[in-house]
């Protein structure tokens, strides 16, 4: 319906994310004027799940512009790219100053920095904010994580904070608060992406262990993961692969997991924070293996050629079932908190980069309800770094110390096994590894840093005088007899 007071709030994009974006922001007492490029969606909306309520429908940005009350606030649900640039072109005219744009979708953290300070030279305010929950989380309450211009943030934050997912004792602490300016809203979304990605691998390595191990029916892992999700790995993936674990396919009646080509798809985010990790240095291992892991699983048609030439084990499992099965939840959540150890040590070497004064419990906290990955895990997070701001590493807070001391046998056992079966396991495997890795004070770089000084003249430190240092090793080497 047309609203003849001026709208609280601007949105353009309505795809399946936006509309209940919009439906969410309006059923908190805000009203709403939206648009859309293709503006019989508008008038779809407004005629459908809009019909009766605070919303304006607009079929111009000057239109949804005018519709706004001062400060204006837009938020753009549109595709990541050149789209948000044009809408902020198109946008910049007829705004004035102090309004804030809101780009909440799948960004990547460069263009949030760039469009920050390109927005705020114009005189405008700028929010990049990461929404994740997906279609659910925005109708009924995501998880934001809004950063760029700080005095945007108290002209959003009673909209962002209304409609963000609620958690504690009393349902009343929103999942949403300000995280950094510029692009760290949405580092952070990138980095809880890649955090899913790695959670869904160990999820899936741990089902088709116990599958292929112990031959477990479907009916039998959905009793499993609702053991699991009632204990420390209580969360919405194991949650959700315990329902998939029930499905039925109504027309040939089989479990529909079994009928689903084993290829996975991806949108990239994953693959970002990998990328972003190789840049800082940062050993972001877990997640860059789930990435690969969904490209080996996307080569569906050379892995069946090869299935019939290349030779594995032929050993079977030989151990008891439920010791066993305890020993792959042991493991997975030894490799859980691996994979939220080198998240958020990526996080603390981005924000020293870029100068992103991140406050990482806070962070945990904004993950804790609406989101792909909340977990009650992430209580202990915030505890980890209420007890130490400066936690160099998750692994290094006492009670994850002792979570993994306490798995270890069982984490390495599983790997071990997997190994002797000729099962992959790269997302355990690889988490073991890291552990190990910063574990030990001592790595055999050395000899890598000799090897690069022999061929390249690269250099080496010494660890017993100060000093850069380098060797003509050709001289100095023995010569075979």
């Amino acid at each position: 319906m047309q609203n003849a007071m001026p709208c609280d709030f601007g949105l353009i994009g309505l795809a399946v994310m936006g509309e209940n974006l919009a439906l969410n922001v309006q059923s908190r007492g805000f009203s709403v004027a939206v648009y859309n490029r293709t503006t019989s969606k508008v008038d779809e909306f407004i005629a459908g799940r809009g019909s009766g309520k605070r919303f304006v429908g607009c079929h111009s940005i000057e239109e949804l512009v005018a519709a706004l009350a001062p400060p204006r606030k837009v938020m753009l649900m549109v595709k990541a790219g050149p789209a948000v640039d044009e809408f902020i072109e198109k946008l910049i005219p007829l705004l004035s100053p102090g309004d804030v744009i809101l780009d909440g979708g799948n960004t990547h953290f460069a263009d949030t920095e760039r469009r920050t300070g390109y927005v705020e030279s114009k005189g405008l305010l700028y929010i990049g904010t990461g929404v994740s929950g997906g279609e659910e989380g925005a109708l009924k309450g995501p998880s934001i994580m809004p950063g760029g211009s700080p005095h945007a943030w108290p002209l959003v934050k009673p909209i962002l904070q209304a409609i963000a997912a609620k958690v504690g004792p009393n349902r009343d602490v929103p999942c949403c608060d300000w995280v950094g300016p510029r692009g760290a809203g949405h580092y952070v979304k990138m980095v809880h992406n890649g955090i899913e990605y790695g959670d869904m691998q160990l999820i899936c390595e741990a089902y088709w262990m116990l599958k292929s191990t112990l031959c477990l029916t479907n009916d039998d892992l959905y009793d499993v993961f609702q053991h699991w999700y009632e204990g420390e790995l209580n969360s919405y993936l194991i949650e959700i692969t315990r329902d998939i674990l029930s499905v039925k396919d109504p027309e040939t009646g089989q479990h529909l997991v079994d009928l689903i080509l084993d290829t996975a798809g991806a949108k990239g985010t994953g693959k970002w924070m990998s990328q972003l990790a190789l840049d800082l240095g940062m050993p972001s291992t877990l997640v860059t293996e789930a990435v690969y892991a969904r490209s080996l699983s996307a080569m569906k048609d050379a892995r069946v050629r090869a299935s019939t030439v290349l030779p594995g084990p032929a050993s079977r499992f030989h151990g008891d079932r439920d010791d066993f099965i305890e020993q792959v939840r042991q493991a997975l959540y030894a490799s859980k908190i691996v994979s939220y150890a080198q998240g958020f040590v990526q996080l603390r070497a981005a924000a020293a980069e870029h100068h992103w004064p991140l406050a990482f419990g806070p962070i945990a906290l904004l993950w804790r309800g609406g989101c792909i990955i909340r977990a009650v895990f992430l209580e202990r997070i915030k505890e980890a770094f209420d007890a130490d701001p400066n936690l160099e590493n998750l692994l290094l807070a006492p009670y994850f110390t002792e979570a993994v001391a306490k798995a270890q046998s069982a984490w390495r056992n599983v790997v071990a096994t997997a190994v002797h079966l000729g099962i992959p396991v790269p997302a355990f495997a690889t988490a073991l590894a890291y552990y190990d890795g910063y574990r030990s004070a001592r790595l055999p770089a050395n000899l890598l840093q000799a090897q690069r000084d022999y061929f390249g003249a690269h250099t080496y430190q010494r660890v017993d005088k100060e000093g850069i240092f380098h060797t003509e090793w050709l001289q100095l080497r023995r010569t075979p007899e």
